[in-house]
């Protein structure tokens, strides 16, 4: 799959494509369909298909400290959308002045001149252009002049997750923050994944016999409520059983918020300095101080065999 930032970073011999256009955070399961459906469209034609997204999330420009928390990096949806099937993502820089973009200058300067878009996919609540003036009935009415028609795709998929509500990166990014990774992961169609470096910490992890990787977090990551999760620490091109804590570390009077990840029944791990992912599968307990160390010691054994149990059963149902 080909990776673009920026109108200048498309070939100049590029043809016609079918195009997708949104921030696609998370990549879920209705984001899913969208793009699925692009892919489907650009193979019966014959021609590439394009997602293009945005960086910064343009709610930021808009509204400066704004920025909502992110479910996944670019190079994570990137990932995830190549999986899909797509040929080609465009990350377009969201500036102040690229904001101001009526909707037919946006449709112009990067449907036309540089993807020449054959068809354009999009969900029923697309907006695009200066102040959002822009819908999916403007995005076809301008394909009219243009030489491109407009598919518009139901996204809203429901289930279990926020009690019924239709998915989206919102309801996913508020369960996340809730500690409901199991109503997340409904929605994402996968675990919710946290990416960092492993960096030093206090060491506490190593003295107390449990050596926990301590996952410097990217900005604006969307990081699960305070507590104990059973998920996959991934290092090395190898996904380890993990039990996670999320929190302050209150027993020893903690005030940074860190993510950290003990790889179960695994010995000498050294991941100092590497890039790893940490994937939420279930919320085990939320956060607490307990009377003695002693006492936190028996709690993380017995958080460990819960987590142990958890990802068995997880890893049963899936094989």
């Amino acid at each position: 799959m080909q990776r673009w930032r920026g109108l200048e970073d498309i070939p100049q011999d590029w043809g016609r494509s079918v195009v997708t256009i949104g921030s696609y955070d998370g990549v879920h399961r209705g984001h899913q369909l969208i793009i699925g459906r692009a892919v489907e469209r650009a193979r019966d034609l014959g021609i590439p298909s394009v997602v293009v997204t945005f960086d910064p999330h343009p709610s930021e420009v808009v509204r400066p400290g704004s920025h909502p928390p992110l479910l996944a990096p670019h190079h994570r949806r990137a990932e995830l959308m190549a999986e899909l099937g797509v040929d080609a993502v465009l990350i377009l820089p969201f500036t102040s002045e690229f904001s101001k973009l009526s909707p037919a200058d946006f449709v112009v300067k990067v449907l036309v001149d540089k993807l020449h878009a054959k068809a354009v996919v999009e969900g029923p609540n697309f907006r695009f252009g200066h102040r959002a003036a822009g819908n999916v009935q403007v995005l076809a009415e301008l394909g009219e002049t243009y030489d491109y028609d407009v598919e518009v795709v139901d996204l809203y998929v429901s289930g279990e997750a926020g009690g019924g509500a239709p998915f989206s990166s919102t309801l996913t990014r508020r369960l996340v923050a809730e500690g409901d990774v199991a109503g997340a992961r409904e929605i994402l169609g996968r675990p919710h994944r946290v990416e960092g470096v492993v960096v030093r910490g206090a060491q506490r992890g190593r003295e107390l016999g449990f050596p926990t990787a301590n996952v410097e977090t990217l900005p604006h990551t969307a990081i699960p409520a305070d507590g104990v999760y059973a998920g996959w620490l991934h290092a090395q091109g190898e996904a380890m059983p993990a039990a996670i804590s999320v929190g302050t570390n209150p027993q020893f009077d903690g005030t940074e918020r860190t993510v950290e990840a003990y790889a179960i029944d695994r010995v000498g791990l050294d991941l100092y300095g590497l890039h790893v992912a940490v994937d939420f599968q279930e919320f085990v307990r939320g956060q607490a101080k307990f009377e003695s160390v002693e006492a936190l010691l028996v709690a993380i054994g017995d958080d460990v065999k819960k987590a142990r149990t958890l990802i068995e059963n997880c890893e049963r149902a899936s094989g």
